[in-house]
C-alpha cells in the first residue's frame, strides 16, 4: 500500500502489462523507475522540507506560497517565470509532515527570502486583551510589501532577516492587506510567520479582518491584481479558493475577529455605527456571528443583527466617522466607549489626511494613509503616549481634528 501510495505521489503509474505475469511487470517497472522513486521518496521524507528552489529549472519564482490540503496530502504551489513563460511547480507532501515544512517567502529584494513554519494548530483569535506597554499600529497596507517591511524594521519590529524585535510589544494590523499592490501573499505570509516568533518573545500579533479581506474570500474582486485570477488559473483554480476552507492561508484568516480591544483601546476596520451600537452585543458575541459569513456569497440573513454587521453598517465596512454627510456624532463614539470599556477606538479604512489623525478630542485615532504613495505611517502607542510615526522610526506629534457633537 505504502508503495503505491509514493508512486501515485510521484506520479509513477502503476500500470501492468497483459503480455507477462504481474511479478515480471512489476519487476521491470521498478527497474525502469526506481531512480525517481527513490528521489521522490527521498524529498517525502527528508528530515526538514526547504520548498522554493527553482535554481536547477534556471525559473525565477514570483508569486506563492499557495498551501492547500487534499485527502492526507499537503499541496504547496509555486509560480515561476522562465523567459516570459509562467508555470506552476508543485510540491506534494504527506500531511504527517507539516511540522518539518520550511516554506521560503520572497521579500521584493533580489535572492533575499524569509522562512515560513506552518502552524501546528489554528484557533479562533481572543476579542479582548489585557493593556500592553507598547502597540505599533497600522492598517491598509494593500499589498504593499515593501512600505510593510519597511514600518516593521524601522520602528524596531523586526530585524532585517525578520526576525521579531519587538519583545512584548504588539502588532496591530488593522485590516486591509490585501488587493491593489502585486505582493499580497508576501505580505499575508509575512504576519502569518510573525504570529509565532511574536509569541515566543512574549509579544502578540493582532491581525484584524477588513473589509478587502473579507471580499477576496467572498469573491468580490474588484480591487484584485489581474497576475492573481490569472496565476489561478494556472493552478487550474479560481482566485476565491485560494482562500478556500480546504487552503492554509484561508484556514488562517477564518481565524481572525473584525472587533478587539486591547486594554483601553477598541480596533476594528471601519468602525461602530450607531445601529451597531443598539445591538448591545459582547464582542465575543459580535465577531461569533460574523465569523461563519466571511465566505457568503448570498448574504441573505434570517437573523437580523447580521443584516447590520455585514453591511456597510458593520465594523469593516462602516465609515461615518469620516463621511461628509451623516457623520457620527460625539454622543455616539461615547457610547461605543461605554459600551467597551474603552477611551479611545483605532480604524483604518478611510484616508483623510497624509499622516495618521487624532479625531474627536483624542477619543479616535485614523491609522489609514497612502501607503502606495509614499506617505507610509504607524500608530505608535508607548507607555500611554501615541506618536505617528514614519519608515525610519522617527516619532511625531499626532495632528488633532475636532468631530461634530
Amino acid at each position: 500500500m505504502l508503495v503505491s501510495y509514493l508512486y501515485v505521489l510521484c506520479g509513477i503509474p502503476t500500470w501492468h502489462s497483459a503480455s507477462c505475469d504481474g511479478n515480471t511487470a512489476m519487476l521491470r517497472i521498478n527497474t525502469l523507475l526506481l531512480p525517481a522513486f527513490a528521489a521522490c521518496a527521498f524529498f517525502l521524507f527528508a528530515e526538514k522540507y526547504q520548498l522554493m528552489d527553482s535554481a536547477q529549472t534556471g525559473a525565477a519564482v514570483i508569486d506563492g506560497p499557495y498551501v492547500s490540503y487534499r485527502n492526507d496530502s499537503i499541496f504547496v504551489n509555486y509560480i515561476e517565470d522562465n523567459g516570459g513563460t509562467k508555470s506552476v511547480k508543485t510540491d506534494i507532501l504527506l500531511s504527517s509532515s507539516k511540522d518539518s515544512i520550511h516554506l521560503l517567502v520572497n521579500t521584493g529584494e533580489p535572492g533575499k527570502t524569509f522562512p515560513v513554519i506552518l502552524k501546528s494548530k489554528l484557533s479562533n483569535e481572543k476579542p479582548e486583551y489585557n493593556s500592553v506597554k507598547k502597540m505599533l499600529v497600522l492598517s491598509d497596507i494593500e499589498g504593499n510589501f515593501t512600505a510593510f517591511r519597511q514600518l516593521l524594521q524601522g520602528n524596531g519590529v523586526i530585524d532585517e532577516n525578520f526576525n521579531w524585535t519587538f519583545g512584548e510589544g504588539h502588532l496591530v494590523l488593522v485590516g486591509d492587506f490585501v488587493d491593489r499592490g502585486t505582493m499580497v501573499m508576501e505580505v499575508l505570509w509575512l504576519i502569518y510567520s510573525l504570529e509565532e516568533k511574536a509569541k515566543a518573545a512574549g509579544g502578540y500579533v493582532h491581525y484584524i479582518l477588513g473589509n478587502h479581506e473579507i471580499m477576496n474570500m467572498s469573491g468580490d474582486l474588484r480591487y484584485v491584481q489581474p497576475r492573481y485570477p490569472e496565476h489561478a488559473a494556472l493552478m487550474k483554480t479560481q482566485y476565491t479558493q485560494l482562500f478556500g476552507p480546504d487552503t492554509e492561508l484561508g484556514r488562517w484568516l477564518s481565524t481572525k475577529n473584525v472587533v478587539e480591544r486591547i486594554g483601553k483601546i477598541l480596533f476594528m476596520h471601519g468602525g461602530i455605527s450607531g445601529y451597531v451600537n443598539e445591538l448591545r452585543l459582547s464582542l465575543k458575541d459580535l465577531n461569533n456571528l460574523v465569523r461563519p459569513h466571511y465566505r457568503d456569497t448570498v448574504f441573505e440573513f434570517k437573523d437580523p443583527r447580521k443584516e447590520i454587521l455585514l453591511s456597510d453598517l458593520g465594523p469593516f465596512w462602516y465609515r461615518g466617522y469620516y463621511a461628509h454627510t451623516a457623520r457620527a456624532t460625539t454622543k455616539q463614539i461615547d457610547s461605543t466607549l461605554n459600551l467597551y470599556g474603552v477611551r479611545h477606538i483605532t480604524t483604518g479604512h478611510t484616508i483623510i489626511a497624509d499622516q495618521i489623525m487624532s479625531l474627536y478630542d483624542g477619543r479616535l485615532f485614523d491609522t489609514d494613509v497612502h501607503h502606495a504613495g509614499g506617505h507610509s505611517e504607524a500608530l505608535l502607542m508607548d507607555n500611554g503616549i501615541f506618536y505617528r510615526v514614519n519608515a525610519s522610526g522617527q516619532k511625531f506629534s499626532i495632528s488633532a481634528v475636532q468631530g461634530p457633537e
